[in-house]
């Protein structure tokens, strides 16, 4: 009689089987694709204990299993304040999965409580800033962030929305106040839809963000409270009922912006008008940092 498998080897198994054209394709395009590893990397897999960083560490411990190509992977997990609940659920969740966390404390959201404007902008500056410094400490030149396909056509609606401004979310970037060190998506390909077809399948529970502002979406009643993303989220929702194709040709765009077609761009900070464009100004190179 054959062995049952464990809940962590039944996950495992639907990433390369069951959800293989969903995830595992799409996750190793964007890995391919974008270069977003190399041989000899130690990467820093930030594990906020929401679904989609559980996924990508999955995806990437099957990656590290498969690869030909030598890196090293610490699944780096911080406690902002969440309640006991929330953390036991992130630490029962992290052993269910055979992901072994490197858990440490901050304070972020008792700073982020206390202000009113843009907190959730704040909480992810200072999020970052946080794991940046610890995965330097822990001799690491890479931090993997869960953002996917969704996150990246949904950055760019707020920015063109509320944001006033053309600008989606890359790949990768190099820090600048971490020298060396590198943020990489690997989910830049991933639908949000397939990660929650994984959860689903596997009968798995994750955090939501576990904040105030969080809490306030939910009893809100129609589902987006203060939160633009969750706005933006219901009105793709919406648009893909008419074009279901909407979202690929957002991502399609935002890979061969034309811009010899705008009046104005911004490149490494600096301005430029439509007179540096017109001219031939030879200053437009690829690149993107942080």
């Amino acid at each position: 009689m054959p062995r049952a498998l464990s809940p962590q080897e039944i996950a495992e198994r639907s990433l390369i089987k069951t959800y293989r054209k969903s995830l595992w394709n799409p996750f190793i395009a964007a890995v391919q694709r974008y270069e977003l590893l190399a041989p000899g990397d130690h990467v820093a897999v930030c594990i906020s204990g929401g679904k989609d960083s559980m996924v990508l560490a999955k995806l990437l411990q099957e990656l590290q299993r498969h690869s030909g190509q030598p890196f090293s992977l610490t699944f780096l997990a911080m406690d902002p304040g969440y309640s006991p609940s929330n953390r036991l659920r992130l630490e029962e969740n992290a052993r269910l999965l055979g992901v072994p966390l490197t858990l440490f404390p901050s304070d972020i959201f008792s700073v982020t409580a206390q202000t009113e404007k843009n907190p959730c902008y704040l909480c992810a500056r200072m999020r970052r800033g946080c794991l940046y410094a610890k995965a330097q400490e822990l001799g690491c030149n890479k931090i993997a962030l869960g953002h996917h396909f969704s996150d990246v056509i949904e950055t760019t609606l707020l920015g063109l929305f509320y944001g006033a401004q053309l600008q989606a979310m890359p790949p990768k970037l190099r820090s600048k106040n971490f020298p060396g060190m590198e943020l990489i998506r690997p989910l830049y390909c991933v639908h949000e839809d397939a990660i929650l077809r994984w959860r689903d399948y596997n009968q798995l529970s994750f955090l939501q963000c576990a904040c105030r502002f969080t809490d306030a979406r939910d009893s809100s009643g129609d589902g987006i409270g203060e939160s633009k993303r969750q706005e933006i989220k219901l009105l793709l929702r919406q648009l893909r009922q008419t074009n279901p194709n909407l979202e690929k040709s957002i991502f399609r765009a935002i890979h061969g912006v034309q811009l010899d077609t705008f009046p104005g761009v911004k490149h490494r900070g600096q301005a430029f008008g439509f007179s540096d464009i017109y001219n031939g100004s030879p200053v437009f190179h690829c690149g993107a940092d942080t």
